[in-house]
């Protein structure tokens, strides 16, 4: 039972990177979204309603680029076993 104990940990290593990935790329997406203009599709561009519009976009772009990175950096994870090298 050794063995689980191992495997548990790594998996609880690969939860917080994934967290920290995550919201990485949608602080990322939060500082991009504020150069975009939203005076032409808003009454009230730094309204609080643009913020909610602007909080999600940028939650849903981050989790869709932390999506890529994070299959991206499982794929590269698993080349080991085509090579025989795991």
């Amino acid at each position: 039972m050794g063995n689980d104990a191992g495997l548990f940990e790594m998996a609880g290593w690969n939860g917080l990177f994934s967290i920290f990935v995550t919201l990485g790329c949608v602080f990322v997406s939060w500082i991009v979204l504020q150069e975009i203009n939203f005076d032409k599709i808003a009454r009230q561009p730094r309204g609080p309603r643009v913020r909610v519009l602007q909080l999600l976009l940028a939650i849903a772009l981050g989790r869709m680029v932390a999506g890529f990175i994070l299959d991206y950096w499982n794929w590269v994870g698993t080349l080991k076993w085509l090579f025989g090298s795991g």
